[in-house]
């Protein structure tokens, strides 16, 4: 880390691999934070670097010459597929690594990773980081409160029609490594297991309803889209505690009423926001009384890179991060068994366990909220 003064005494310098689409969020997320600094980009598109350097006010290097510089933590925003390979890179370059979601293309890759990180002796952190924020937080303190009593079931619902009308690349969803359960399902598992503990058994039915896809509306309307991976995928989460949930997640569906999160305790229920949001309205009821609104806590705007932030405060003050590549390992074999008990037809037992990331400390949110304005 380096010497410069910021929240902790310390200012981590940031670089950033991968020129895409989601660069500009994290960008502009990650400085909110007084203790992060941006310092580079890279990219194997050359002419992507620079102009994403240009527009921030950074510099655009090639990934070797990002590699040996001076930044302490990596944010791999490559596709999946090279999740691996770029992870592997930053970690033996001796850079702590924070990767966009998923961990890896498959569990076996995300394996692979993480024995990588013990080699080097460095962390790996990973989206999606939204439990951190003042929703996710708000739900899990409630849950620990004891007020709903044991959470004995719940259901999780992610169903859309699917980013090919508005996306400017939407093949990659349709890839191996994406699709609805691994592109946006991530961030609903991720949410379950900090509120619920780790998955011990997962059943799974998917299906892809149209192969190849025609899109059916926008600039692309009328090409067509191979589909190389479940476009529906149905979940059965037997968790360590006794929960069982039900998770659909879908790129099939025009429109539906289901809640995002709703989990079912034995003295009431909770109603939770989209968990690819930091923030959004809460509901919870005790026994069969009416619903009340639970106030998100802090962190509720556009925080993309809040779990980087929390991984470079935890790194200084010598603690564990919360957005761990523990919880990103278990929730990627959550997902792998998923799809691959629907092959199967019967259920899968995890191998992988991970403790329930630890609700944010006090001194953190004052802290940050106090650099945020959250």
């Amino acid at each position: 880390m380096s010497g410069m003064s910021g929240m902790s005494g310390t200012v981590t310098r940031v670089a950033i691999i991968g020129a895409g689409d989601i660069f500009p969020a994290y960008a502009k997320g990650l400085r909110a934070f007084g203790h992060l600094e941006l310092i580079a980009v890279a990219d194997a598109r050359a002419d992507a670097a620079r102009a994403r350097a240009e527009a921030f006010g950074i510099r655009a290097l090639t990934p070797a010459e990002l590699l040996a510089g001076e930044a302490d933590i990596v944010i791999n925003l490559t596709p999946p597929a090279v999740h691996l390979a770029v992870g592997r890179q930053v970690l033996e370059a001796g850079k702590h690594l924070y990767t966009e979601k998923p961990l890896a293309a498959s569990f076996d890759e995300g394996q692979v990773l993480m024995e990588t990180a013990a080699r080097a002796g460095r962390r790996i952190g990973c989206a999606p980081d939204t439990f951190l924020g003042g929703a996710g937080q708000a739900a899990r303190a409630l849950l620990d409160s004891g007020r709903l009593g044991r959470i004995v079931a719940g259901q999780a619902c992610m169903m859309e029609r699917g980013p090919d009308d508005w996306h400017p690349n939407p093949e990659f969803f349709y890839r191996p490594g994406a699709g609805p359960l691994m592109d946006m399902g991530v961030y609903y598992l991720t949410q379950l297991v900090q509120l619920l503990g780790p998955v011990r058994r997962v059943s799974g039915m998917a299906h892809t309803s149209w192969s190849p896809r025609q899109v059916p509306r926008g600039p692309r309307q009328g090409q067509h889209i191979a589909v190389e991976t479940p476009s529906h995928v149905v979940a059965g989460l037997e968790f360590e505690s006794g929960a069982f949930v039900t998770m659909s997640t879908s790129f099939d569906v025009w429109k539906h009423k289901s809640s995002p999160i709703e989990l079912y305790g034995e003295q009431g229920s909770l109603l939770l926001p989209d968990p690819n949001e930091f923030g959004g309205g809460l509901q919870f009821c005790e026994q069969d009384g009416d619903w009340q609104d639970l106030a998100p806590r802090a962190f509720t705007g556009r925080l993309r890179g809040l779990g980087v932030a929390e991984m470079a405060w935890a790194i200084t003050a010598g603690q564990p991060h919360r957005a761990s590549g523990e919880l990103a390992l278990h929730v990627l074999e959550v997902m792998d068994a998923t799809l691959r008990a629907a092959v199967q037809g019967g259920p899968v037992a995890l191998s992988t366990r991970c403790e329930r990331p630890a609700p944010l400390p006090p001194a953190f949110a004052r802290q940050i909220a106090c650099e945020v304005g959250a």
